[in-house]
């Protein structure tokens, strides 16, 4: 993997070694995708200050999230279906981050279940929730995460309704795959990833699967969303969700400072700045033109986390400087999880390592606690 240079390679050689289907899954946005372009065309136009003659010899990008140590200022963001990437892609994605330092996120739709990974591995991860209409249902979720000592729980607060995503209908994405002809020749093309799927635990949606009344032949993730997810819920049930949880609450997808100010009032750890990847509100900002306002209302009194086109360590750096105590990615390691399995996502997680570090270097910064607006070009 060490010929893999950059995100992008991953990226390219994942496209040229996972299903289309699977691929254009983890890859798209909603209908025109203009929040998905957005979010890296607005992170790209942030510009850095270089600064010389400064002793960075003693640079560490060491910082917390939640009160806990990591390597970097880094987490992996949850990833539905992450499972389809590779056999047991849940797995070997959290044994990759907790080997580098890092937290891992599983996601509710997951492939491998919660229990799958908790047996894999050797600490705690977290766990990452959607709101369904069958509260019972919700409260066993979280009490399988509790049971497994999950370290946080990250609650989506933007899935009420689901934004379309063209690929997915055009590609006919299910889980397990339909055998049609155009995916039977596209996944005979596939072999390696043929052979992790045949050997993989599970091949549906281990959280979900036999566990939902009406839900035990669903294969569709535009299914489960159309009939499972709550577009009642409302901030009430936040309360709710933290008195059955009682651990650390981190709330994903808030994009407005007006709920921002309500998020930091709930009790939560963290909140997550975030437009779901531009898989949700297509037209909706960036996650990066949202951040400052945000950091600047709450970042006094709750933890202000950043996801939203997260390719570098130089867009690493940009959110720090622009409020984030942190950054969650999702795409970055999938391309690695798709290329190279395990390897592939320890990869991307050192290719985001080394250019921070490099970054912190050339801006002249030796912590990722002496990140500020300072390092940006113009301010």
């Amino acid at each position: 993997m060490k010929t893999m240079t950059c995100i992008e390679d991953l990226r390219q050689a994942g496209r040229r070694r996972v299903p289309r289907m699977f691929f254009d899954y983890a890859e798209s946005g909603s209908y025109a995708e203009e929040t998905l372009r957005a979010n890296r065309a607005d992170l790209e136009r942030v510009t850095l200050r270089q600064r010389i003659l400064v002793d960075v010899s003693g640079r560490s990008t060491a910082t917390t999230i939640l009160g806990e140590p990591v390597s970097l200022p880094l987490a992996l963001a949850p990833i539905g279906l992450c499972g389809m990437q590779r056999g047991d892609g849940e797995i070997l994605a959290c044994l990759a981050a907790q080997e580098a330092g890092i937290p891992f996120t599983l996601s509710t739709m997951s492939i491998c279940s919660i229990e799958d990974v908790a047996a894999a591995v050797d600490k705690p991860f977290w766990f990452q929730l959607y709101v369904m209409k069958d509260r019972g249902f919700v409260r066993s979720l979280i009490e399988r995460a509790k049971a497994v000592k999950c370290s946080a729980l990250v609650l989506t607060l933007d899935l009420q309704v689901g934004g379309q995503r063209h690929r997915d209908i055009k590609n006919g994405m299910t889980v397990p795959p339909e055998m049609h002809i155009k995916n039977l020749i596209d996944i005979a093309t596939k072999p390696a990833w043929v052979l992790s799927a045949l050997r993989a635990k599970r091949r549906d949606f281990g959280n979900l699967s036999g566990r939902v009344p009406g839900m035990e032949n669903v294969n569709t993730l535009g299914r489960w969303v159309t009939e499972q997810f709550d577009p009642s819920m409302n901030w009430k049930d936040i309360e709710w969700i933290a008195g059955q949880w009682g651990g650390k609450l981190i709330l994903k997808g808030i994009m407005d400072v007006e709920d921002a100010l309500i998020a930091a009032k709930t009790g939560a750890a963290a909140l997550v700045v975030s437009n779901h990847g531009g898989r949700q509100l297509d037209g909706a900002p960036s996650s990066i033109s949202a951040l400052p306002a945000i950091a600047e209302a709450v970042g006094s009194s709750i933890e202000v986390l950043f996801d939203g086109g997260i390719r570098s360590g130089q867009d690493i750096m940009r959110a720090i400087a622009l409020g984030a105590r942190a950054c969650l990615s999702g795409r970055a390691y999938i391309y690695g999880l798709g290329a190279g399995g395990q390897a592939g996502v320890a990869r991307a997680i050192e290719i985001m390592r080394n250019e921070l570090s490099t970054t912190m270097a050339l801006t002249g910064v030796t912590g990722t606690d002496k990140i500020d607006r300072s390092v940006i070009a113009g301010h």
